[in-house]
C-alpha cells in the first residue's frame, strides 16, 4: 500500500475525508484503540466497523471513509475479540445482538468511552458483522442542561421510594437518569452510597466532585447476569440510592419494589410511554395469582414518573418533550383505596393536576416555536393527553 503523509493529531488537526494515517495492512487487537483515538481527534460522533466495507466515521452528520482497504473476515475478528472477548461470535451466530460499552485510556489519568453495539448481518452472501460505537460524553450533562422542568428537578429526590423514567429506546432515558444522579452528587452533603446497574454502562461519575459519595456502577451482563441478580445484590450493600438500567421483566420489578419498600431510593427506567401506561405495564407482567399484591406494592412505592420523547427541533437537533406525574401520600392512598384495575384511567385523570400531560408538554413547546405542528399533534394523540 502506498504511504500516505501522516498528520499532526497533537496540534488538533481535523481534515475530514483523511483515512488513518496509520492504517496497517491488516488490523490486530493492537490496533483498535489506536485507530479509535484518531476517530475522536477527528471529532467523529460515531464509528462503524463493517465487513467488506471501510471503517467509516460520523462528522458533524455526515460519514467519511476512515481507512482505505475495506475491513475483511480477519479483520472483523480481530476487532470482536478485542471488543467483546471470544464468545462474540458464538453469540452473534445464536441471533443475539450485543450491547456494551468500550473504553480506551491514552494514559492512566482519561479514558475515552463508547456505548457498542454489535449486529449480524449478511454480506457478499455470507454471516458477517456491523460494530458501532457511539462516542460517550466524558461527564452526564446537568438536569439544567436538558431543561428539565423545575417541578421534576424538585421532587426528583424522595427520601424513599420509586421515580420511574418511561419512553420508547431512544428517548433519552438514560441520559435524563445520568443528569439526575449527577444533581444528587453535587448536592453540598452528597448522597451518601451509590449502587447503579446498567446495561451498558453510559456515562461514569469521575469527574464528578462529591467526596460524601461513593458510586458503584456494575454492567450487566459483564459483571452480573441480569437486573434482578442486580437489585438482590444492592440490597447486602448498605446503599441510599439504586439505579437499575431497566425493569424489563417480573422478577426486576418485583426485586425494585421491594428494594424501595426496604428504606432505599430507587431510580429506574421502562420501554412505556405514558404514566398510566407505565403501571398498567409493570402489573400486567406479573401472574393472574399475584398482580393485585404486585399493584398495591407498587403503589406504596411509586413517587414520580416522568415519560419522555425526543422530537427534531426546528432548525436542526432534537429536544425532550416530557409527561409526569407525581404520587404524594394522599394520591397513593387514594388509589390503595380503588381496584387497582380502574387506576389506568384515574391516573389518567389526575396527570395534569400533579404533572403535566404528554400534550400539554407538546403544546407549549410548539408554542414557543421549538417544535413543528405535526410532532405537537402526534405527541398530543400518542399518550391521550391534550
Amino acid at each position: 500500500m502506498a504511504a500516505r503523509k501522516p498528520i499532526s493529531l497533537l496540534k488538533g488537526t481535523e481534515v475530514k475525508g483523511q483515512t488513518w494515517p496509520e492504517e496497517p495492512n491488516r488490523f490486530t487487537a493492537d490496533h483498535i484503540d489506536g485507530f479509535l483515538l484518531w476517530a475522536v481527534k477527528q471529532n467523529a460522533s460515531d464509528v462503524t466497523f463493517q465487513s467488506d466495507r471501510p471503517i467509516y466515521l460520523e462528522i458533524d452528520g455526515s460519514l467519511y471513509p476512515g481507512t482505505y482497504r475495506s475491513y475483511d473476515a480477519a479483520d472483523m475478528a480481530a476487532t470482536l475479540q478485542k471488543i467483546y472477548g471470544p464468545e462474540a461470535q458464538a453469540r452473534l451466530a445464536s441471533g443475539n445482538d450485543l450491547d456494551l460499552s468500550y473504553e480506551v485510556r491514552p494514559d492512566r489519568y482519561n479514558r475515552i468511552r463508547f456505548r457498542v453495539n454489535i449486529t449480524a448481518i449478511l454480506s457478499k452472501g455470507r454471516d458477517a458483522a456491523q460494530i458501532t460505537m457511539r462516542v460517550l460524553p466524558n461527564e452526564p450533562p446537568t438536569l439544567k442542561d436538558l431543561n428539565i422542568e423545575d417541578q421534576i428537578v424538585d421532587n426528583f429526590c424522595p427520601r424513599q421510594g420509586m421515580v420511574i423514567i418511561t419512553g420508547p429506546t431512544g428517548s433519552g432515558k438514560s441520559t435524563l437518569l445520568a443528569a439526575g444522579m449527577r444533581m444528587l452528587l453535587e448536592r453540598p452533603h452528597g448522597c451518601g452510597k451509590l449502587l447503579t446497574y446498567e446495561s451498558p454502562i453510559e456515562y461514569v461519575y469521575d469527574v464528578i466532585s462529591s467526596p460524601k459519595s461513593l458510586v458503584s456502577q456494575t454492567e450487566i451482563p459483564r459483571h452480573l447476569p441480569n437486573f434482578e441478580r442486580g437489585v438482590r445484590n444492592a440490597l447486602r450493600r448498605k446503599p441510599e440510592i439504586i439505579l437499575v438500567g431497566e425493569s424489563r421483566d417480573r422478577e426486576t420489578i418485583s426485586a425494585s419494589i421491594e428494594a424501595a419498600q426496604t428504606g432505599h431510593t430507587v431510580y429506574t427506567t421502562t420501554h412505556t410511554v405514558g404514566v398510566s401506561a407505565t403501571i398498567q405495564r409493570m402489573i400486567s407482567s406479573f401472574g393472574a395469582d399475584e398482580r393485585s399484591e404486585r399493584a398495591y406494592s407498587l403503589m406504596e412505592t411509586v413517587r414520580m414518573i416522568v415519560t419522555q420523547a425526543l422530537v427534531p427541533k426546528k432548525g436542526g437537533g432534537r429536544m425532550g418533550v416530557r409527561e409526569w406525574m407525581l404520587f404524594p401520600d394522599a394520591i397513593r392512598e387514594k388509589l390503595l383505596d380503588m381496584d387497582y384495575t380502574d387506576w389506568q384511567s384515574e391516573i389518567q385523570r389526575m396527570i395534569p393536576s400533579y404533572g403535566q400531560t404528554m400534550g400539554d408538554s407538546a403544546r407549549k413547546a410548539f408554542e414557543d416555536g421549538f417544535i413543528e405542528r405535526r410532532h405537537y399533534l402526534l405527541l398530543a394523540s400518542s399518550t391521550g393527553g391534550g
